[in-house]
This record gives C-alpha cells, structure tokens and sequence, in this order.
C-alpha cells in the first residue's frame, strides 16, 4: 500500500526527517511511536505533501507520489486525520461531512463510506448531526474529523495522534473504531505516543527519534516492553 524510503523533511531551512523508511501492506495497521518532537506529526505531513520532503522512494499502490500535490495525493485514496483536526467550527457535521466527500480512487475496492456507515460507526455524531463543530467537546471533534476523512474513501488512513486530548471513553470508542476500519479492509498509519493504545489495533510497529527509525518489529514486542519502560523506543 505504502512505501517509503529514504525520506527527508524540511520546515524552511530546518531539516526534521532523516532518511526515514517505513511500509504499510493492504490491509494493515501501523503504528509510529514517539515523543513529542520526535518527527511523527512531520512524517504525516511530508507523506501527504504539506511540507518540503525528498525520497528515493515514496509510492501508493505503486505509484510514485513524491513530486504529487497534496490534493492530487488525496485523490489517488490518502485520508489524514491531522493532529489538530481542523474541522469547520461555524459547519455542522453534515455540513463539515458534505465538505470531505469524494468518490473512491480507481482500483480501491475498501468499503464504499456513506453518511450511514460513519454514523454507524459513530453513532453520537448521528445524534450531533446538525450541531456546529465549534459547540462539540474534543471528543466529538476527533470523532467528525475522522469520519471527514473517511467519506473521502481512502484506501490508506493517516491518524495523527488520535487519542491525545481526549476522555478515556473517547479513547475506548476510537480503539473501537479503528479496529473495525481494519477488519474492513482499510490500511491505517497511526502516530502516537501510547503505545498501549495501539497495541489493540496496529499489526507493526516503528519508533522515531530525532526524525529517523530507530527500531521497527511486531505490534506486540513494544507493547510487551511498554510494561516496564516508556511508551517509546526499541523493547529492551
């Protein structure tokens, strides 16, 4: 689905990646994991074209998408969920919803996400569907910003810290959600700190520090190691 080596970014003259390599198969969710600072919020901006980025390879499906636009780059099935969601605060959901509608991609045969089955996957924004994003808790925001994203119809679904900021219930939910996007078929890339909370979705795992990977293995081996040391870093 993605792949992705040998990637640099910059913010003007700053360069924050570092040759930073990374897959994601069909069908599978991946975790990147780090502090605050280490480069993951980057990672998903260069990925979707926001920022200045050069790669030896960067390819969806194939396809080479390292010189695209980032509205080309949503069209051809890349979803982003950013860290600070960037909903419509004067919109209501449907209004917000109606905005990130797009037809699938070419040769995406993942679920086909009409308003009913975002409202089914979350069911409180049924309920809010008329309400403005300015006048919902983060929570619900997070919730919106997710099903924006995926009434777009991605093939991949880029998830910028998802539970950060948000009510354990919320978070519960979210883990909820995810894991039934998986199973749908839906390729995700998930940014967090918490490694625990990837633990109940993602397959893989890669950690960042300082803008490049400095470990990478089975979803299971950080969360094991996670127990006894920070939520970051290669298991000891």
């Amino acid at each position: 689905m993605l792949d992705i080596d040998g990637l640099d970014a910059w913010y003007g003259a700053a360069q924050v990646l570092f040759g930073l390599s990374l897959k994601v198969e069909t069908g599978e969710a991946v975790a990147l994991v780090g502090r605050n600072g280490a480069g993951k919020s980057t990672t998903m901006k260069a990925l979707i074209g926001l920022i200045s980025r050069r790669a030896h390879r960067l390819t969806l499906r194939g396809a080479d998408i390292s010189a695209l636009p980032t509205h080309v780059i949503a069209r051809l099935g890349i979803g982003y969920v950013p860290e600070d969601r960037r909903i419509f605060s004067d919109l209501t959901v449907l209004e917000n919803l109606d905005l990130g509608r797009r037809r699938r991609a070419p040769g995406n045969t993942i679920t086909d996400w009409s308003l009913e089955a975002v409202f089914d996957l979350f069911p409180h924004l049924a309920e809010l569907r008329h309400r403005p994003g300015g006048q919902m808790s983060g929570g619900e925001q997070q919730m919106l910003a997710v099903a924006r994203a995926l009434v777009g119809n991605p093939a991949l679904l880029l998830l910028d810290e998802p539970s950060e900021g948000v009510a354990p219930i919320v978070v519960e939910q979210m883990t909820l959600a995810l894991t039934r996007l998986k199973a749908s078929g839906l390729s995700l890339l998930v940014s967090e700190q918490n490694a625990q909370f990837c633990a109940a979705i993602c397959d893989r795992a890669y950690t960042i520090e300082q803008g490049a990977v400095h470990w990478h293995g089975p979803m299971a081996a950080l969360a094991q190691g996670g127990r006894s040391r920070p939520a970051f870093g290669p298991p000891g």
